[in-house]
Protein backbone atom coordinates (compact mmCIF):
# COMPACT_ATOMS: atom_id res chain seq x y z
CA UNK A 1 0.00 0.00 0.00
CA UNK A 2 1.39 3.47 -0.92
CA UNK A 3 2.05 5.83 1.95
CA UNK A 4 -0.66 8.63 2.92
CA UNK A 5 2.31 11.07 2.30
CA UNK A 6 3.29 9.73 -1.59
CA UNK A 7 -0.51 10.53 -2.51
CA UNK A 8 -0.50 14.22 -3.08
CA UNK A 9 2.48 13.70 -5.87
CA UNK A 10 0.58 12.85 -8.67
CA UNK A 11 0.41 12.76 -11.25
CA UNK A 12 4.13 12.16 -12.76
CA UNK A 13 5.43 14.47 -16.01
CA UNK A 14 3.48 12.01 -18.26
CA UNK A 15 0.12 12.27 -16.05
CA UNK A 16 -0.01 9.05 -14.35
CA UNK A 17 -1.50 8.48 -11.50
CA UNK A 18 0.66 5.23 -10.30
CA UNK A 19 -0.04 2.49 -13.59
CA UNK A 20 -3.43 4.86 -13.93
CA UNK A 21 -3.69 8.27 -16.44
CA UNK A 22 -1.60 8.87 -19.33
CA UNK A 23 -2.45 10.42 -22.48
CA UNK A 24 -4.06 8.34 -24.59
CA UNK A 25 -5.04 10.38 -27.31
CA UNK A 26 -4.83 10.89 -31.38
CA UNK A 27 -1.54 11.81 -32.64
CA UNK A 28 -3.35 14.99 -34.06
CA UNK A 29 -4.23 16.08 -30.18
CA UNK A 30 -0.95 15.66 -29.15
CA UNK A 31 0.30 19.33 -29.72
CA UNK A 32 -2.88 20.48 -28.35
CA UNK A 33 -2.47 18.69 -25.13
CA UNK A 34 1.43 19.98 -24.68
CA UNK A 35 0.30 23.27 -25.26
CA UNK A 36 -2.15 22.96 -22.32
CA UNK A 37 0.16 21.53 -20.31
CA UNK A 38 2.78 23.72 -20.76
CA UNK A 39 0.18 26.88 -20.13
CA UNK A 40 -1.35 25.04 -17.42
CA UNK A 41 2.28 25.06 -15.61
CA UNK A 42 2.86 28.50 -16.29
CA UNK A 43 -0.64 29.60 -15.09
CA UNK A 44 -0.15 27.66 -11.95
CA UNK A 45 2.28 29.64 -10.72
CA UNK A 46 1.22 32.90 -12.16
CA UNK A 47 -0.58 35.13 -9.17
CA UNK A 48 -2.45 37.29 -11.31
CA UNK A 49 -4.46 34.23 -12.73
CA UNK A 50 -5.01 33.27 -9.35
CA UNK A 51 -6.12 36.62 -8.37
CA UNK A 52 -8.77 36.35 -11.21
CA UNK A 53 -9.98 33.23 -10.23
CA UNK A 54 -9.98 34.19 -6.35
CA UNK A 55 -12.15 36.97 -7.17
CA UNK A 56 -14.70 35.19 -9.60
CA UNK A 57 -15.14 32.52 -7.55
CA UNK A 58 -16.17 34.81 -4.72
CA UNK A 59 -17.76 37.25 -6.49
CA UNK A 60 -19.56 35.10 -9.36
CA UNK A 61 -20.00 31.50 -7.88
CA UNK A 62 -20.36 32.16 -4.39
CA UNK A 63 -17.53 30.76 -2.30
CA UNK A 64 -17.17 30.05 0.01
CA UNK A 65 -19.91 27.14 0.19
CA UNK A 66 -21.02 26.60 4.04
CA UNK A 67 -20.96 23.36 5.92
CA UNK A 68 -24.48 22.58 7.22
CA UNK A 69 -25.58 20.61 10.22
CA UNK A 70 -28.33 18.25 9.10
CA UNK A 71 -29.61 17.80 12.38
CA UNK A 72 -33.26 16.29 11.55
CA UNK A 73 -31.45 13.47 8.90
CA UNK A 74 -28.58 12.81 11.52
CA UNK A 75 -31.84 12.13 14.20
CA UNK A 76 -33.09 10.09 11.22
CA UNK A 77 -29.77 7.95 10.95
CA UNK A 78 -29.29 7.38 14.97
CA UNK A 79 -26.07 7.67 14.62
CA UNK A 80 -23.44 9.86 13.58
CA UNK A 81 -23.53 13.05 13.06
CA UNK A 82 -24.24 14.42 9.14
CA UNK A 83 -22.95 17.51 7.90
CA UNK A 84 -23.66 18.62 4.31
CA UNK A 85 -21.15 21.36 2.13
CA UNK A 86 -23.75 23.16 0.25
CA UNK A 87 -22.12 23.01 -3.36
CA UNK A 88 -25.51 23.28 -4.67
CA UNK A 89 -25.75 26.96 -2.79
CA UNK A 90 -22.93 28.08 -5.92
CA UNK A 91 -24.06 29.88 -9.22
CA UNK A 92 -26.36 27.85 -11.14
CA UNK A 93 -26.82 25.08 -8.46
CA UNK A 94 -23.84 22.60 -8.67
CA UNK A 95 -19.91 22.06 -7.86
CA UNK A 96 -19.51 22.53 -11.67
CA UNK A 97 -19.03 25.91 -11.85
CA UNK A 98 -15.78 25.78 -9.63
CA UNK A 99 -14.05 23.87 -12.98
CA UNK A 100 -15.48 26.23 -15.44
CA UNK A 101 -14.31 29.08 -14.69
CA UNK A 102 -11.06 27.98 -14.24
CA UNK A 103 -10.37 26.61 -17.60
CA UNK A 104 -12.55 29.35 -18.71
CA UNK A 105 -9.61 31.55 -17.65
CA UNK A 106 -7.35 28.89 -19.41
CA UNK A 107 -8.73 29.83 -22.41
CA UNK A 108 -8.49 33.13 -22.26
CA UNK A 109 -5.17 33.08 -21.46
CA UNK A 110 -4.18 30.87 -24.71
CA UNK A 111 -6.01 33.37 -26.56
CA UNK A 112 -9.23 30.47 -27.48
CA UNK A 113 -12.64 32.06 -28.22
CA UNK A 114 -14.84 29.36 -28.47
CA UNK A 115 -15.82 26.67 -25.84
CA UNK A 116 -16.69 23.00 -26.47
CA UNK A 117 -18.31 21.15 -23.48
CA UNK A 118 -19.86 17.49 -23.01
CA UNK A 119 -22.99 17.06 -20.51
CA UNK A 120 -25.10 14.58 -18.97
CA UNK A 121 -27.18 15.98 -16.00
CA UNK A 122 -26.95 19.28 -17.83
CA UNK A 123 -24.73 20.63 -14.87
CA UNK A 124 -21.30 20.90 -16.63
CA UNK A 125 -23.38 22.02 -19.36
CA UNK A 126 -24.72 24.63 -17.57
CA UNK A 127 -21.43 25.93 -16.32
CA UNK A 128 -19.49 26.04 -19.16
CA UNK A 129 -22.59 27.95 -20.77
CA UNK A 130 -22.36 30.59 -18.10
CA UNK A 131 -18.67 31.36 -18.91
CA UNK A 132 -19.54 31.29 -22.28
CA UNK A 133 -21.56 34.46 -21.94
CA UNK A 134 -19.27 35.40 -18.64
CA UNK A 135 -16.21 36.19 -21.21
CA UNK A 136 -17.91 36.52 -24.22
CA UNK A 137 -17.03 33.13 -25.79
CA UNK A 138 -18.51 30.92 -28.30
CA UNK A 139 -20.26 27.66 -26.77
CA UNK A 140 -20.79 24.48 -27.75
CA UNK A 141 -22.37 21.97 -25.55
CA UNK A 142 -23.03 17.78 -26.96
CA UNK A 143 -25.58 16.03 -24.99
CA UNK A 144 -26.99 12.62 -25.72
CA UNK A 145 -30.90 12.83 -26.74
CA UNK A 146 -31.76 10.63 -23.79
CA UNK A 147 -30.17 12.81 -21.31
CA UNK A 148 -31.76 15.80 -23.41
CA UNK A 149 -35.16 14.06 -22.41
CA UNK A 150 -34.80 13.41 -18.50
CA UNK A 151 -32.79 16.88 -17.83
CA UNK A 152 -35.30 19.50 -20.20
CA UNK A 153 -34.53 22.31 -17.33
CA UNK A 154 -30.83 22.46 -17.94
CA UNK A 155 -31.08 22.25 -21.71
CA UNK A 156 -33.85 25.17 -21.59
CA UNK A 157 -30.94 27.65 -19.24
CA UNK A 158 -27.70 26.94 -21.75
CA UNK A 159 -29.87 27.88 -24.55
CA UNK A 160 -31.20 31.26 -22.73
CA UNK A 161 -27.18 32.30 -21.91
CA UNK A 162 -26.66 31.51 -26.01
CA UNK A 163 -24.56 28.00 -26.02
CA UNK A 164 -25.60 26.19 -28.99
CA UNK A 165 -26.60 22.48 -27.46
CA UNK A 166 -26.18 19.53 -30.12
CA UNK A 167 -27.86 16.27 -29.33
CA UNK A 168 -25.73 12.90 -29.76
CA UNK A 169 -28.12 9.99 -30.72
CA UNK A 170 -25.22 7.67 -31.24
CA UNK A 171 -24.86 4.76 -28.99
CA UNK A 172 -25.96 4.87 -25.89
CA UNK A 173 -27.58 8.07 -26.35
CA UNK A 174 -25.74 9.26 -22.86
CA UNK A 175 -22.63 10.98 -21.43
CA UNK A 176 -20.18 8.63 -23.09
CA UNK A 177 -21.17 9.52 -26.54
CA UNK A 178 -21.03 13.11 -25.69
CA UNK A 179 -17.21 13.20 -24.39
CA UNK A 180 -16.89 11.00 -28.11
CA UNK A 181 -18.60 13.76 -30.31
CA UNK A 182 -17.13 16.39 -28.06
CA UNK A 183 -13.52 15.39 -28.66
CA UNK A 184 -14.50 14.72 -32.14
CA UNK A 185 -15.50 18.35 -32.62
CA UNK A 186 -12.12 19.42 -30.74
CA UNK A 187 -9.82 17.65 -33.06
CA UNK A 188 -11.31 19.74 -36.19
CA UNK A 189 -11.26 23.27 -34.42
CA UNK A 190 -8.23 22.91 -31.60
CA UNK A 191 -6.68 25.77 -32.96
CA UNK A 192 -10.00 28.18 -32.14
CA UNK A 193 -11.03 26.21 -29.10
CA UNK A 194 -10.69 24.13 -25.85
CA UNK A 195 -12.27 21.50 -24.88
CA UNK A 196 -13.38 22.37 -21.25
CA UNK A 197 -14.48 18.97 -20.07
CA UNK A 198 -16.75 18.18 -17.44
CA UNK A 199 -14.85 15.79 -14.42
CA UNK A 200 -11.31 14.00 -13.74
CA UNK A 201 -11.07 12.31 -17.10
CA UNK A 202 -9.50 12.28 -20.27
CA UNK A 203 -5.88 11.73 -21.18
CA UNK A 204 -3.79 14.39 -19.24
CA UNK A 205 -3.63 17.08 -18.07
CA UNK A 206 -6.99 17.38 -17.69
CA UNK A 207 -7.41 14.69 -14.77
CA UNK A 208 -5.37 17.19 -12.85
CA UNK A 209 -6.28 20.14 -13.83
CA UNK A 210 -10.35 19.57 -13.05
CA UNK A 211 -9.16 18.15 -9.70
CA UNK A 212 -6.67 21.32 -8.63
CA UNK A 213 -10.06 23.36 -9.54
CA UNK A 214 -12.36 21.29 -8.05
CA UNK A 215 -10.12 21.09 -4.99
CA UNK A 216 -11.21 24.17 -3.49
CA UNK A 217 -14.10 21.91 -1.98
CA UNK A 218 -12.03 19.84 -0.04
CA UNK A 219 -9.80 22.78 1.25
CA UNK A 220 -12.50 24.42 2.67
CA UNK A 221 -13.21 21.59 4.38
CA UNK A 222 -10.12 21.26 5.64
CA UNK A 223 -10.04 24.86 6.74
CA UNK A 224 -13.69 25.53 7.85
CA UNK A 225 -14.46 22.67 9.77
CA UNK A 226 -11.58 22.36 12.10
CA UNK A 227 -12.77 26.27 12.78
CA UNK A 228 -16.32 25.32 14.01
CA UNK A 229 -16.01 22.20 15.76
CA UNK A 230 -12.46 21.58 16.75
CA UNK A 231 -10.94 19.14 14.73
CA UNK A 232 -11.26 17.38 11.03
CA UNK A 233 -14.38 15.16 10.19
CA UNK A 234 -14.18 11.98 10.86
CA UNK A 235 -15.80 10.74 7.87
CA UNK A 236 -16.07 12.12 4.15
CA UNK A 237 -18.58 11.40 1.42
CA UNK A 238 -18.92 12.17 -1.88
CA UNK A 239 -21.04 10.66 -5.17
CA UNK A 240 -18.42 9.21 -8.02
CA UNK A 241 -19.64 9.38 -11.80
CA UNK A 242 -16.63 10.48 -13.84
CA UNK A 243 -15.76 11.81 -10.08
CA UNK A 244 -14.59 15.70 -10.16
CA UNK A 245 -16.67 16.23 -7.09
CA UNK A 246 -15.30 13.77 -5.27
CA UNK A 247 -11.38 14.56 -6.56
CA UNK A 248 -12.19 17.94 -5.42
CA UNK A 249 -13.47 17.41 -2.11
CA UNK A 250 -10.75 14.40 -1.07
CA UNK A 251 -7.61 15.17 -2.62
CA UNK A 252 -6.47 18.19 0.40
CA UNK A 253 -7.56 15.22 2.98
CA UNK A 254 -5.85 12.19 1.60
CA UNK A 255 -3.03 12.98 3.98
CA UNK A 256 -4.97 13.60 6.47
CA UNK A 257 -6.38 11.20 8.87
CA UNK A 258 -9.86 11.32 7.78
CA UNK A 259 -11.81 7.91 6.42
CA UNK A 260 -12.61 8.72 2.61
CA UNK A 261 -16.04 6.98 1.10
CA UNK A 262 -16.91 7.06 -2.50
CA UNK A 263 -20.53 6.52 -3.46
CA UNK A 264 -21.00 5.05 -7.05
CA UNK A 265 -24.13 4.39 -9.11
CA UNK A 266 -25.36 0.75 -8.13
CA UNK A 267 -28.46 1.28 -10.39
CA UNK A 268 -30.68 -2.01 -11.00
CA UNK A 269 -28.38 -4.37 -10.08
CA UNK A 270 -24.44 -5.84 -10.53
CA UNK A 271 -25.35 -7.67 -14.16
CA UNK A 272 -23.47 -5.68 -16.75
CA UNK A 273 -25.44 -2.87 -17.91
CA UNK A 274 -27.45 -2.11 -15.16
CA UNK A 275 -24.80 0.23 -13.27
CA UNK A 276 -22.32 2.49 -13.55
CA UNK A 277 -19.85 1.73 -10.74
CA UNK A 278 -16.71 1.37 -12.77
CA UNK A 279 -14.90 1.15 -9.71
CA UNK A 280 -16.82 -1.52 -7.65
CA UNK A 281 -18.17 -3.65 -10.24
CA UNK A 282 -15.80 -2.57 -13.32
CA UNK A 283 -12.08 -3.56 -14.74
CA UNK A 284 -9.57 -1.27 -15.64
CA UNK A 285 -8.56 -1.03 -19.45
CA UNK A 286 -8.36 2.53 -21.64
CA UNK A 287 -11.25 4.72 -22.13
CA UNK A 288 -11.49 8.58 -23.34
CA UNK A 289 -7.44 9.00 -23.07
CA UNK A 290 -6.70 7.37 -19.76
CA UNK A 291 -6.01 4.32 -18.71
CA UNK A 292 -8.75 3.63 -15.19
CA UNK A 293 -11.43 1.79 -14.59
CA UNK A 294 -14.41 0.57 -16.50
CA UNK A 295 -17.43 -0.87 -17.61
CA UNK A 296 -16.65 -3.57 -19.81
CA UNK A 297 -16.88 -6.84 -21.45
CA UNK A 298 -14.03 -9.46 -21.87
CA UNK A 299 -13.10 -8.55 -25.38
CA UNK A 300 -12.43 -4.86 -23.44
CA UNK A 301 -15.57 -3.20 -25.22
CA UNK A 302 -17.33 -0.70 -23.58
CA UNK A 303 -21.00 -1.64 -22.72
CA UNK A 304 -23.86 0.57 -21.99
CA UNK A 305 -24.50 1.53 -18.53
CA UNK A 306 -27.20 2.37 -16.59
CA UNK A 307 -28.38 4.95 -13.62
CA UNK A 308 -31.05 7.13 -12.67
CA UNK A 309 -28.93 9.80 -12.28
CA UNK A 310 -27.45 11.35 -15.52
CA UNK A 311 -24.67 12.78 -14.08
CA UNK A 312 -23.37 9.38 -12.80
CA UNK A 313 -24.27 7.41 -16.35
CA UNK A 314 -20.63 7.23 -17.39
CA UNK A 315 -18.62 3.66 -17.58
CA UNK A 316 -15.26 5.47 -16.62
CA UNK A 317 -14.12 7.19 -13.98
CA UNK A 318 -11.55 9.73 -13.30
CA UNK A 319 -7.41 7.71 -13.05
CA UNK A 320 -6.58 9.63 -9.99
CA UNK A 321 -9.78 7.70 -8.34
CA UNK A 322 -8.45 4.34 -9.37
CA UNK A 323 -5.42 5.05 -7.99
CA UNK A 324 -6.93 5.78 -4.51
CA UNK A 325 -9.01 2.79 -5.00
CA UNK A 326 -6.09 0.17 -5.10
CA UNK A 327 -3.43 1.61 -2.90
CA UNK A 328 -6.68 1.72 -0.07
CA UNK A 329 -6.92 5.16 0.72
CA UNK A 330 -10.64 5.72 -0.37
CA UNK A 331 -13.52 2.88 -0.52
CA UNK A 332 -15.69 3.44 -3.17
CA UNK A 333 -19.15 1.61 -2.56
CA UNK A 334 -22.58 1.23 -4.69
CA UNK A 335 -25.71 3.23 -4.28
CA UNK A 336 -29.32 1.49 -5.92
CA UNK A 337 -31.22 3.59 -8.25
CA UNK A 338 -34.21 3.07 -5.38
CA UNK A 339 -31.83 3.80 -2.30
CA UNK A 340 -31.12 7.32 -4.16
CA UNK A 341 -34.59 8.00 -4.99
CA UNK A 342 -35.86 6.99 -1.25
CA UNK A 343 -32.63 9.57 0.24
CA UNK A 344 -33.90 12.12 -2.80
CA UNK A 345 -37.30 12.30 -1.30
CA UNK A 346 -36.11 11.95 2.63
CA UNK A 347 -33.81 14.88 2.33
CA UNK A 348 -36.45 16.99 0.71
CA UNK A 349 -39.12 16.21 3.88
CA UNK A 350 -36.67 15.93 6.78
CA UNK A 351 -34.20 19.14 5.46
CA UNK A 352 -36.06 21.05 3.11
CA UNK A 353 -33.05 20.68 0.55
CA UNK A 354 -33.03 19.05 -2.58
CA UNK A 355 -30.28 17.34 -3.20
CA UNK A 356 -29.32 16.08 -6.79
CA UNK A 357 -29.62 12.16 -7.47
CA UNK A 358 -26.03 12.53 -7.49
CA UNK A 359 -25.68 13.91 -4.29
CA UNK A 360 -28.42 11.68 -3.36
CA UNK A 361 -26.45 8.51 -3.89
CA UNK A 362 -23.89 10.56 -1.58
CA UNK A 363 -25.87 11.34 1.71
CA UNK A 364 -27.40 7.41 0.95
CA UNK A 365 -24.50 5.89 1.62
CA UNK A 366 -23.50 8.16 4.70
CA UNK A 367 -26.84 7.77 6.04
CA UNK A 368 -25.61 4.13 5.82
CA UNK A 369 -22.64 4.65 7.47
CA UNK A 370 -24.04 7.10 10.53
CA UNK A 371 -26.17 4.08 11.46
CA UNK A 372 -22.73 2.06 12.53
CA UNK A 373 -20.76 4.76 14.10
CA UNK A 374 -21.71 5.96 17.09
CA UNK A 375 -22.72 9.99 17.80
CA UNK A 376 -19.51 11.73 18.26
CA UNK A 377 -18.46 10.87 14.73
CA UNK A 378 -18.89 13.31 12.24
CA UNK A 379 -19.83 12.86 8.52
CA UNK A 380 -18.97 15.17 6.08
CA UNK A 381 -21.28 14.73 2.81
CA UNK A 382 -20.40 16.96 -0.58
CA UNK A 383 -23.99 17.74 -1.50
CA UNK A 384 -22.51 18.68 -4.89
CA UNK A 385 -25.79 19.86 -6.63
CA UNK A 386 -29.15 21.18 -6.05
CA UNK A 387 -31.97 18.59 -7.27
CA UNK A 388 -34.72 21.06 -9.17
CA UNK A 389 -32.99 19.52 -12.83
CA UNK A 390 -34.19 16.25 -11.69
CA UNK A 391 -38.08 16.59 -10.24
CA UNK A 392 -39.60 15.61 -13.19
CA UNK A 393 -37.37 12.62 -13.54
CA UNK A 394 -38.58 11.68 -9.59
CA UNK A 395 -41.76 12.58 -9.23
CA UNK A 396 -42.85 10.63 -13.12
CA UNK A 397 -41.78 7.91 -11.15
Amino acid sequence: METIKTLKNVPDQHGFFGKFGGQYAPEILKPALDELVEAYSRLRQNQEFHDELYRLNSTYSGRPTPIYFANRLTGHAGGAQIYLKREDLLHGGAHKINNAIGQALIAKYLGKNRLIAETGAGQHGTATAMVGALFGMETVIYMGTKDIERQLPNVKRMKLMGADVVPVNKGSKTLKDAVNEAMRDWVTNVETSHYLIGSVVGPHPFPMIVRDFQSVIGEEIKLEFPEKYGKLPDIVVACVGGGSNAAGTFYPLVDENVDLYGAEAGGIGESAGNNSASLSLGSSGIIHGAYTYMIQNREGHIIPTHSVSAGLDYPGVGPEHAFWKECGRVKYLPVSDEEALETFKLVSKLEGIIPALESAHAISLALKLAKEKSKDTRIVVTLSGRGDKDLDSVLGM
